[in-house]
C-alpha cells in the first residue's frame, strides 16, 4: 500500500499532536546514545494491517530506524505473533505510540471486515464499506477494508453519484430523469446509484437505468421480493443491501442474492487489535 497525500499529511498531524514541542520524557531521561531493538507483538488473533502508515511514522519521527515486517497487510495472525522487528536510536520511543495507533486501528478494521466477508463466502454478495470513516483516515480505512477481504464503495463525493432520500425528496421523477440524462452526457463512466425504500422507488430506479440500486432498511421478506423483481426487470443493475447490519444478519441476507452488502460498522465501530511494541536497550 502506498500512502496518498492526505494519509501522509495525517501521519504528520498525528505526530505533531503527540510530540508538540518535543518528547520531554525521552529527551530528559534517555541517553542520546542508547540503541534499541524491538518487536511488534500481536496479542490477539486478527488480520494485520497498517504497515505503510507505521513506516511513515518512523521515517518522520525516528529517521534511521531499521524496520522489517515479518507479516504483511492482510495476513491472518494469532495471539503471540511477532509481526515485525526494528532497531535504532532513542527516537523510536517518540514514534512508538503513533505507529501503534495506526497499526491497531487499521488491523481492527481489517479483522472486522474479514469476519463479515467470511459470512458472505460462497454467495454472490460482497461486503462493501461506506463513507463512515474517521476524518482524514478515508484512504487508510478503506485500504484496511481491502486487506480484510472487503470491497470499497465510492472514495468520496467525487467518484460516484449516489442519490439518497434527501436528494430525491426535492426531485420529481421527470426532473430526475432529465438531470440523470444530462449527468450521463457530462460525466461518462461515472456510476449512478439510487436508494430505494419502497417498491415504487425500486421501479423508478430500474426505469431510470441506475447502475446500482440500494435497498435500504427493508425486511428480509421485502428484500427477497425486491431482489427477485430487479433480477427479472433490471438484470444489469447491481443490487446493494444496507441498513445497520450486524454479523448475524450477513449470511441470511447474502443468501437472498444481492451483489453488495454495505456495512458502516467496518470503519466506524471496529475495535482496535491489541498490538504492542516490546523494546530493549542494546547499550550506548
Amino acid at each position: 500500500m502506498t500512502l496518498d497525500r492526505i494519509s501522509k499529511a495525517l501521519v504528520r498531524l498525528a505526530l505533531e499532536e503527540d510530540l508538540g514541542r518535543g518528547d520531554v520524557t525521552t529527551q530528559d531521561f534517555v541517553s542520546p546514545g542508547l540503541r534499541l531493538k524491538g518487536r511488534f507483538l500481536v496479542k490477539s488473533a486478527g488480520v494485520f494491517c497498517g504497515t505503510a502508515a507505521a513506516e511513515e511514522v518512523f521515517r518522520l519521527a525516528a529517521p534511521g530506524t531499521r524496520l522489517r515486517w515479518l507479516k504483511k497487510d492482510g495476513d491472518c495472525v494469532k495471539a503471540g505473533t511477532v509481526a515485525g522487528v526494528l532497531s535504532g536510536g532513542r527516537r523510536i520511543l517518540s514514534a512508538e505510540r503513533t505507529a501503534l495507533n495506526f497499526l491497531q486501528r487499521l488491523s481492527g478494521i481489517a479483522t472486522l471486515t474479514r469476519a463479515y466477508a467470511e459470512r458472505a463466502r460462497g454467495t454472490r454478495a460482497r461486503i462493501f464499506d461506506t463513507r463512515k470513516t474517521a476524518p482524514g483516515f478515508r484512504a487508510l480505512d478503506k485500504a484496511a477494508v481491502l486487506a480484510g477481504g472487503g470491497c470499497n464503495h465510492r472514495q468520496g463525493l467525487y467518484d460516484m453519484a449516489m442519490l439518497k432520500d434527501n436528494h430525491l425528496a426535492a426531485l420529481e421523477p421527470a426532473e430526475l430523469a432529465r438531470r440523470l440524462a444530462r449527468f450521463r452526457r457530462r460525466r461518462k463512466g461515472v456510476l449512478v446509484e439510487l436508494e430505494a425504500k419502497t417498491h415504487g422507488e425500486v421501479v423508478l430506479a430500474a426505469r431510470l437505468g441506475a447502475d446500482v440500486v440500494m435497498l435500504d432498511n427493508m425486511s428480509r421478506a421485502r428484500l427477497r421480493r425486491e431482489i427477485g423483481w430487479l433480477r427479472a426487470h433490471a438484470p444489469k443493475a447491481g443490487i446493494e443491501v444496507s441498513g445497520g447490519l450486524g454479523l448475524e444478519d450477513i449470511r441470511p441476507l447474502a443468501r437472498l442474492g444481492p451483489d453488495r452488502i454495505s456495512v458502516g460498522k467496518l470503519t466506524h465501530s471496529a475495535p482496535a487489535l491489541d498490538i504492542s511494541l516490546e523494546l530493549e536497550g542494546t547499550g550506548t
